[in-house]
């Protein structure tokens, strides 16, 4: 269940230069690493290859693709906020994406956001802009810094 949640775009509205509630921890196990490296064709030793990523990566063990991060926005907001009323939420697209700090495997991620802006979109939608900071458990820097931009129509 979400940690908040609203009855309609209009509640949600309100929310509008406001930071939501903070994110639980999330495990990047290996699995997730290796699905996802599956899921994107992209299978760099530094990610999958755990015997040569001990031996050779600075980091001693296997780092996560910086786009798996943000892969993980939608589901992490979802986890944040939950408007009722809403039928559909689809993703329009990312600004200013960066990935100050490696992901290393069994790592925990959580994400602190915060609504940026929300426009109208057609009759029934809004657009959203999400700030979105993931955070790594016992890590100075984050994972991912984006604005992320959605769709929810009613």
């Amino acid at each position: 269940m979400a940690k908040l949640e609203l009855k309609d775009l209009r509640a949600f509205r309100e929310l509008e230069g406001k930071q939501l509630p903070i994110g639980d921890w999330i495990m990047v196990t290996q699995e997730m690493i290796n699905d996802f490296a599956k899921a994107t064709d992209d299978f760099q030793w530094i990610h999958v290859d755990i015997a040569k990523a001990t031996k050779y990566s600075p980091f001693k063990k296997p780092v996560a693709h910086g786009f798996m991060s943000v892969s993980l926005l939608s589901k992490m907001l979802g986890e944040l906020i939950r408007v009722k009323s809403v039928q559909m939420g689809v993703n329009y697209g990312l600004n200013k994406v960066r990935f100050p700090a490696p992901v290393l495997v069994e790592s925990r991620l959580r994400l602190v956001a915060g609504i940026s802006t929300i426009e109208n979109y057609g009759d029934t939608g809004l657009k959203i802009t999400w700030a979105c900071t993931v955070e790594i458990e016992g890590t100075e820097k984050p994972a991912c810094v984006a604005e992320f931009i959605s769709l929810m129509f009613e």
